[in-house]
């Protein structure tokens, strides 16, 4: 019996999603496909693919590698909780 993968959390806004869109984003703007950038970052097409639709959660080393092979930097900040919600009402 297979079994099925847990979709993280997709809800527009979360950090989850803000994470898969920007993968997919960036890869679309550089128009480049999932196999190139598997290419470029050493990680499996198929696993690049689980990314994007929000069925694999990432590692901050993956997230790193996939960051590289865009040809950008990795950026995380933690943005205090009053600051988020004022942003999110603007």
């Amino acid at each position: 019996m297979s079994k099925k993968p847990a979709r993280v959390n997709l809800e527009e806004g979360s950090p989850e999603y803000s994470v898969f869109h920007a993968i997919h984003e960036a890869r679309e703007k550089l128009n480049i496909t999932q196999t190139e950038l598997a290419r470029r970052t050493g990680i499996d097409q198929g696993d690049i693919s689980k990314l994007e639709r929000g069925t694999r959660n990432p590692s901050l080393k993956l997230l790193k590698r996939l960051a590289q092979g865009l040809g950008m930097e990795l950026k995380i900040t933690f943005v205090p909780i009053e600051q988020a919600e004022e942003a999110e009402n603007h």
